[in-house]
């Protein structure tokens, strides 16, 4: 994992055993490494294909050490389809003012992703590619590159992401 990852062993071994909470840069770097989306990493092993009603009480959240940023799954990651291809993964996002996060590109390269600003303004840095999104705006993003969620206003920026 640490060197698939480019984190240190010792940094592995301390999220492993609960010493020590992962960043959100540290997930997209875990996330990007195993090929899996941040939704799955968070995925109760317990759940199978029959769970796909994901109530608002069981709802996992997480709140990143360093930013603040809360993260809630909205739907049981890892649900199946008839078809047997994974569902969505639908999460939302709670950036406090001034929060800035950072992903790696190798937490896009295996999966497509749109952004739906619910509430406030968020700056997404799309490697040299600037979007300024605000209430209902909605992004696509493109071919893998590294990514930076920042809220530069003085509001919450509450956001969507959907996975697949």
């Amino acid at each position: 994992m640490a060197q698939r990852s480019g984190v240190s062993r010792a940094m592995v071994h301390r999220v492993e055993t609960g010493r020590s909470s992962p960043t959100a840069a540290l997930l997209g770097k875990f996330s990007g490494a195993l090929e899996l989306s941040i939704p799955m990493l968070f995925r109760d092993e317990g759940q199978g294909p029959e769970d796909r009603i994901m109530r608002a009480q069981k709802r996992v959240t997480w709140t990143d050490p360093t930013s603040g940023y809360v993260r809630e799954q909205i739907n049981a990651p890892g649900t199946v389809s008839l078809d047997e291809k994974a569902g969505p993964g639908v999460t939302r996002v709670t950036l406090p003012p001034g929060a800035k996060v950072d992903y790696p590109k190798s937490a896009f390269t295996f999966l497509s992703q749109i952004v739906w600003v619910l509430d406030g303004a968020l700056s997404l840095r799309e490697g040299d590619e600037l979007h300024l999104l605000y209430k209902d705006d909605c992004l696509t993003l493109g071919d893998p590159a590294e990514i930076t969620f920042e809220n530069q206003s003085a509001s919450p920026c509450v956001y969507v992401v959907m996975v697949s």
